[in-house]
């Protein structure tokens, strides 16, 4: 299983996982230059981090996260995690164009939630998240 996910994680790197990085190093590096939203870029850097090489690892709730991040969750996604989303939704509609793109399409559209909501989630490996829940 190790082999395919990194089959999948170079070819999803090539296809869309840099651009998508990129997108989150930018937001990321806006919010540590804001200083007061340091806290929004470091989950930038984990999100930019699981965009680069997103198979064989999944995001889970953090134990104890609570309305700190849901209203961290509610500026981000008004100042930044709109752009994410709609920056996911364009990077798909040409993976969905190729027979081969298909199932990155629909990679890309599951980190839509990630995008617009990303305080209070941590990635993990997959066999970890489900005892973690």
């Amino acid at each position: 299983m190790k082999v395919f996910n990194l089959l999948l994680n170079i070819l999803w790197f090539l296809l869309c996982g840099i651009w998508m990085a990129i997108g989150y190093l930018v937001a990321a590096l806006i919010c540590f230059v804001l200083i007061v939203t340091i806290p929004f870029g470091i989950a930038s850097l984990r999100i930019a981090g699981f965009a680069l090489w997103p198979f064989g690892r999944t995001t889970v709730e953090k134990p104890g996260a609570g309305a700190p991040s849901c209203v961290g969750n509610v500026v981000w996604m008004v100042f930044a995690g709109w752009w994410l989303a709609l920056a996911h939704v364009v990077t798909s509609i040409p993976l969905f164009l190729s027979v081969v793109g298909i199932p990155f399409g629909w990679a890309n559209l599951k980190l839509i939630p990630l995008s617009l909501m990303p305080l209070g989630q941590e990635v993990v490996p997959t066999d970890q998240a489900f005892g973690r829940r």
